[in-house]
């Protein structure tokens, strides 16, 4: 749980004479945390992300860079009350952020139509072109913070044929030329904010950073296949292409980069063979 002096900062960070009377944690039992705040009888919500033991200070501050891009942009995503990066108030570095108001829930009946939305909502997105910084650096794959094709090859995680294939294609191939434009990082269904049938936010920013839209446009396309079955990244790249009026580059690889970088067996057995067949797709693709 966060220590009273970050709490006493966040409920400052808010203006006023407030102070939190409610913590619950948002992933299990670590941060990020739902605060709620009281002030002057009102009660309002943030939410207090915080170093935990999956979340370093470099996420805390990409996470605040990220916000503070995507407000100068006007982009759908929450906005930043706080920061304290250096930790010289609050004890550790930490931000407070707004509550999006809305479900992440997906149903069966709405979700065709929702990838369609979410490929547009990543045009949106990218749509800024913009150079690297400390804290919004290069990422050369999704969630860039793991990188399980290298723990395949050096022995630190099991492997399969279909694997070993595909980043030998991938490393043959090497990075397609692209402008850098501003990446979420972690696009999955999760970290879309629903408020009806449009997208109220995309939440979760730690991982942002600049790079080929192909790192977001297909980590969507993979976590969509994964789960919705194999029509879906089709959904996801229609709505993407219908926003920008525009073809997609090099999608087979960013496709392949994005099932690489996913553990060898997933939570369970049919979510591993969709990303092998999402994989399989994407390295006949590349004549692979």
């Amino acid at each position: 749980m966060p220590t009273e002096r970050v709490l006493d900062w966040a409920a400052a960070a808010t203006g006023g004479e407030a102070r939190t009377v409610g913590v619950r944690a948002l992933h299990e039992w670590q941060g990020p945390w739902l605060l709620r705040i009281e002030s002057r009888g009102r009660l309002t919500e943030a939410v207090l992300r915080a170093p935990t033991p999956r979340i370093d200070a470099a996420m805390i501050a990409t996470g605040a860079a990220a916000l503070e891009f995507a407000e100068r942009h006007s982009l759908p995503a929450p906005r930043l009350l706080g920061a304290d990066l250096l930790g010289e108030t609050a004890g550790v570095p930490a931000t407070l952020e707004t509550v999006v108001q809305g479900s992440a829930q997906w149903s069966a009946s709405s979700s065709i139509e929702r990838l369609r939305t979410a490929g547009a909502v990543l045009a949106r997105v990218h749509a800024v072109s913009t150079a690297p910084t400390d804290a919004l650096p290069v990422r050369p794959r999704p969630i860039a913070v793991d990188d399980f094709a290298e723990d395949r090859r050096t022995g630190r995680m099991p492997t399969t044929t279909l694997l070993e294939i595909a980043d030998e294609a991938v490393t043959a191939c090497g990075v397609p030329p692209s402008e850098h434009v501003f990446l979420h990082g972690d696009v999955w269904p999760g970290n879309l904010i629903w408020a009806g049938d449009e997208v109220a936010a995309l939440i979760d920013w730690k991982t942002a950073g600049v790079g080929a839209p192909g790192v977001d446009l297909c980590e969507l396309r993979k976590q969509a296949a994964i789960s919705f079955g194999p029509e879906a990244p089709a959904k996801v790249l229609n709505g993407y292409e219908q926003a920008t009026s525009t073809k997609a580059d090099h999608v087979a690889h960013w496709d392949a980069v994005a099932a690489l970088n996913t553990p060898t067996e997933l939570y369970d057995a049919r979510a591993t063979a969709r990303r092998d067949t999402f994989l399989r797709t994407a390295l006949t693709a590349l004549g692979a």
